[in-house]
């Protein structure tokens, strides 16, 4: 997908259609998740410091993610390609590997490039955005191709021509060649692709040892024979926080470390595993990183388990200074949880429904956005207009209707009033507590669902008629 989280942004809101729009944590210490390509003309790009971002586009809109939106955008996509093939890897919410000649829709490059085209043509009427179609023979190029491609394009490498267009090429371009191992290639003169096919085999592996030196030879050579692996298992589950401001207090640290025990908790459950060891990450106001882990007898989904397991690590953590990033993960994943460690939490969990009350959160609101607003303000007491109303979020007026965050501060927040499939809407102010304002679910970025029950056996007219491929490139 083509700049995935700022395009559904866009599509959701009409008044950023054409303008700058870069997503990602917007606090002092928050990096940019994704840059609208007009932000990137400006210098924007992913991964960098929201300050330095700010300082390059200071006009652009800043907008905190909505993963709720990009999940289902995600899922649809990732539908669409299970009907080519039932090898499918998704790399990410936004991209995947489809072994087209496996689910028999493709067996040559005009059936891959026609298949291709129908592919772009349907996600744009599904979802309403935009997708670039890599196709090639192996995993390695057919990425290359789609990077190519961007934005809104395709590109086929045909059979026999992989040597010529890898040549000219970084050598960053290759999977597995980061900063540190480009820098070194660098300082033994090789740059570009065609330097490594030209190097051998033998002074790749002096350079950068066997295994890693004999693999870079033969991308380099434009071969890749990694299959397409349907089921890519998780290893572990895991969030983390960075905190704008270095947290002091060891009360709060502990209370954030139990957030974050709750919310790992909710994802494996999401996943539908179960994990047996829990890992505390601690990152430091120097920037030194400590991580702890302690293994429970068998694996678990319960909340109170992991949050107390991940409380015990924490007691051997040093945090005087202060704590700038928190973690909480769990490995050794099942798909089965080991009964008998309910019996850990009993006690545990009789007490702080003694101590909740009736001021536990009901379980019921979480995964909403009502539930999500809650949770936010539950995190630290009372939290600032930025965290109750985030930038970009969706909210429901009882007067005005649907409508998204443009910004808040000093008791107040900001709204524009506006639809995807409505004209750009009117900006209104409210108090942050006014009763008629609430949190709301986004909204489908396609007013009407779009019949394609026949594809792929055929394209239905009605969508070849209104989204024609273009922007194709021709194989080099």
């Amino acid at each position: 997908m083509d700049a995935f989280y700022a395009s559904a942004e866009q599509a959701a809101k009409p008044s950023l259609r054409g303008k700058p729009v870069v997503v990602g944590g917007l606090g002092m210490r928050g990096v940019v998740a994704t840059a609208s390509y007009e932000a990137r003309r400006l210098g924007v790009h992913s991964a960098m410091p929201m300050a330095q971002a700010r300082r390059l586009a200071p006009n652009a809109a800043y907008l905190v993610p909505r993963f709720a939106l990009y999940r289902t955008v995600s899922d649809q996509v990732m539908e669409l390609l299970g009907r080519l093939s039932p090898l499918v890897e998704p790399l990410s919410l936004d991209e995947a590997f489809v072994d087209l000649e496996a689910g028999g829709v493709a067996d040559d490059s005009a059936s891959a490039r026609e298949i291709g085209g129908q592919l772009r043509t349907v996600i744009r009427a599904v979802t309403g955005l935009s997708g670039s179609v890599g196709l090639a023979g192996s995993k390695m190029l057919a990425k290359i191709a789609s990077e190519e491609a961007k934005p809104d394009g395709l590109l086929l490498i045909e059979p026999g021509t992989e040597r010529d267009l890898l040549a000219p090429m970084p050598v960053r371009t290759l999977p597995g060649v980061g900063p540190a191992t480009g820098d070194h290639l660098r300082r033994a003169g090789m740059t570009l692709v065609s330097h490594l096919a030209e190097a051998g085999e033998a002074e790749l592996v002096r350079l950068l040892g066997k295994a890693h030196g004999v693999a870079l030879h033969r991308m380099a050579q434009g071969y890749d024979d990694r299959p397409v692996v349907a089921e890519r298992d998780a290893k572990s589950v895991s969030v983390e926080d960075t905190f704008d401001v270095d947290l002091h207090d060891r009360v709060r640290v502990r209370g954030e470390v139990e957030r974050l025990a709750d919310r790992c908790v909710r994802r494996l459950r999401d996943a539908g595993r179960s994990g047996r060891t829990v890992v505390l990450k601690v990152r430091r106001y120097d920037f030194s990183t400590l991580t702890r882990s302690e293994t429970l007898r068998g694996p678990t989904d319960d909340p109170t388990v992991v949050r107390e397991a991940a409380a015990r690590l924490l007691e051997a953590v040093d945090t005087t200074g202060g704590v700038r990033l928190l973690g909480v993960g769990v490995t050794g994943l099942a798909d089965f949880t080991q009964e008998d460690l309910f019996a850990q939490a009993a006690g545990a969990e009789q007490a702080a429904e003694g101590a909740a009350g009736a001021d536990a959160p009901d379980e019921r609101r979480e995964g909403t956005a009502e539930g999500a607003a809650e949770a936010l303000a539950r995190e630290s007491g009372e939290q600032p207009a930025s965290r109750r109303w985030p930038a970009g979020h969706d909210v429901r007026h009882a007067v005005h209707g649907h409508g998204w965050v443009q910004g808040s501060g000093v008791g107040r927040v900001t709204v524009r009033f506006e639809e995807p499939w409505t004209p750009p809407g009117r900006v209104r102010t409210f108090r942050i507590d006014d009763p008629e304002l609430r949190p709301a679910e986004p909204l489908p970025l396609v007013p009407e669902p779009v019949d394609y029950s026949s594809w792929p056996a055929s394209l239905p007219k009605s969508l070849s008629e209104a989204f024609p491929a273009e922007g194709d490139e021709s194989s080099p």
